[in-house]
């Protein structure tokens, strides 16, 4: 039978589109009976619960380019498989009974359009074909969210893959070479427990505007993507990591970028603890530190990177970011006392 994607059995964690279009008005959304469910932030990922042999997941392709981004796909806890989206892609549980899926966003390429429409780098699920729905567990963690730009997003952490076409253009690899699902913050999240959501885009900045025409982080945080505000559950903490490319502006606009940003954080989730990672390049640390202890807000803190990994690569690799989530968790323990 098929079972919708806004079925009881299915939960969407991170910024997933959730409403549908009020047809008198196409920026209006009120209607939870949508088609298909849609994000364009890595990371973002959905779970399952099914009864059966197996499932057959469905998925919008709509204006995607080529190459489509990359899922990982696990059940009921074991490996995971890497995939591209595809309009249909099944998984043989190898055994009839009760089986929980988990669906991630992995990673695609940064330069297509991710923001305005037409959606070109984005994973959209349909619902999914099984014999029944099951119920899914509660998951009662308390929630981090991650607010950065390509190293959060996690791009190329993973640097050799040669192009294999005579178009030699390196964002052609990307859905190969980036991956949310080991960076620093998807690790830290996992170290403690938590249950992390992601908004971040390569090249994004407090000042600029990133890959696939995203625009600067202050303008999209309550969005899921142009149009489309973001419903979702509230988190609990909020680690923003920004500067690395805030460093051709001037202090003085990237602080006052990041007050704004720290507003509508506050303002969306105010039982929230905020955290100001400081740039992995270094980018701003004196003046972010100084900032946040002059700004004398009790749930804004501090934390810098300084030292924690060497200038080069900027994107840091698998182990470079193991070592940061090492570091990131001791400090948010510190600070929270988990």
């Amino acid at each position: 039978m098929f079972i919708p994607w806004h079925d009881a059995s299915v939960r969407l964690t991170g910024r997933w589109s959730r409403l549908d279009k009020d047809e008198s008005d196409p920026h209006i959304f009120t209607k939870p009976t949508a088609r298909f469910t849609t994000t364009t932030a890595a990371g973002s990922y959905f779970e399952i619960a099914f009864e059966g042999h197996s499932i057959v997941l469905l998925f919008d392709l709509g204006y995607l380019g080529q190459p489509f981004p990359h899922l990982w796909i696990q059940l009921d806890g074991g490996a995971n498989v890497e995939a591209p989206v595809d309009r249909y892609l099944r998984v043989d549980a190898g055994a009839p009974g009760r089986h929980t899926l988990c669906v991630s966003y992995k990673g695609g390429m940064e330069m297509l359009p991710r923001w305005h429409q037409p959606l070109m780098g984005a994973v959209s699920f349909v619902g999914y074909r099984a014999d029944k729905p099951a119920a899914l567990e509660k998951d009662e963690r308390r929630i981090i969210e991650f607010i950065g730009d390509s190293i959060t997003e996690g791009v190329l952490i993973d640097a050799d893959f040669d192009s294999v076409s005579p178009n030699t253009i390196d964002q052609f690899n990307r859905p190969y070479q980036d991956d949310s699902a080991a960076t620093y913050a998807s690790l830290t999240a996992k170290k403690m427990n938590l249950r992390p959501i992601f908004q971040a885009y390569g090249a994004v900045g407090l000042t600029r505007q990133g890959c696939g025409s995203v625009p600067r982080a202050g303008l999209i945080y309550p969005w899921v993507f142009e149009h489309v505000p973001y419903t979702g559950e509230k988190p609990d903490y909020v680690v923003i990591n920004h500067g690395a490319n805030d460093r051709g502006t001037d202090a003085g606009e990237y602080l006052m970028r990041y007050e704004e940003l720290i507003d509508m954080v506050h303002d969306s989730a105010p039982k929230a603890e905020i955290v100001c990672l400081g740039a992995f390049c270094g980018a701003f640390d004196e003046e972010l530190s100084c900032f946040v202890s002059k700004l004398n807000r009790p749930y804004v803190h501090f934390v810098s990177t300084r030292g924690w990994l060497p200038a080069e690569p900027l994107h840091p690799l698998r182990d470079g970011h193991m070592i940061a989530a090492e570091r990131l968790t001791e400090a948010l323990r510190t600070l929270f006392l988990l």
